[in-house]
């Protein structure tokens, strides 16, 4: 499938976006990030997140944890590097500027990668679930908050129209469930464990996918809390 985005022009975009993110996005997302970063609590200690922009959900990990934040867009992650410095985030171990689609890590690097509305905004996003999973140890969780696209209707017929425009706000609007089902066919690894609707409008979901370990088949492990 032929991106609309580039790497050129998201970089391009989320520079525009940075000094307005926080004002723009900050309170509408925030229920949902204190979801994933709790989700993410639950599978262990040390968390990447990817995508983690000016730094919004940092606040939210225990001092307990050991955060590693990535971003494509320096400008963004120059405002999280304050955020973290002024309020003395101890648990956040380092920013690094990255690329979603080709993480520097080790293979099983972490216990939870946290993407938040990341995987609709990179020009190939099964390349970086690839790359999610990757440096996810077996065992662990992937979590997501993302868009979801409609299937069918008036309201896919919308999304698929608004599309050049949230092309140029950096975004895809027509991001189908029926993507990530067939990135978790392909992957062998990967299981659904949760999908459930969040804030604003029940447009996004908290999206959980599970590792297998290495000595167990993708097809006999159970798919649960599916929404």
């Amino acid at each position: 499938m032929k991106s609309e985005l580039n790497h050129s022009g998201v970089i391009k975009t989320y520079a525009r976006w940075a000094p307005l993110y926080d004002l723009v996005f900050g309170s509408v997302f925030e229920n949902a990030r204190r979801m994933a970063v709790e989700a993410s609590q639950r599978a262990g200690s040390r968390i990447l997140e990817v995508g983690v922009g000016t730094g919004l959900s940092l606040p939210y990990y225990s001092r307990d944890t050991r955060v590693v934040g990535v971003d494509i867009s320096e400008p963004m992650l120059r405002i999280a590097q304050r955020r973290a410095a002024d309020a003395g985030l101890e648990q956040v171990e380092r920013l690094e500027i990255m690329d979603a689609e080709n993480l520097v890590f080790a293979d099983a690097s972490f216990d939870a990668v946290v993407a938040q509305y990341v995987v609709n905004t990179v020009p190939n996003p099964e390349i970086a679930l690839d790359e999610f999973l990757r440096v996810l140890r077996p065992g662990g969780e992937l979590v997501i908050v993302n868009r979801v696209g409609a299937s069918a209707g008036s309201r896919r017929a919308l999304e698929h129209a608004f599309q050049p425009i949230a092309q140029r706000l950096g975004w895809r609007s027509n991001f189908p469930w029926e993507r990530f089902e067939r990135w978790v066919e392909r992957s062998a690894r990967a299981y659904l464990i949760e999908r459930r609707p969040v804030p604003p409008l029940g447009h996004f979901a908290l999206i959980r996918f599970g590792k297998l370990p290495d000595r167990v088949e993708a097809g006999r492990c159970a798919v649960l809390n599916v929404m």
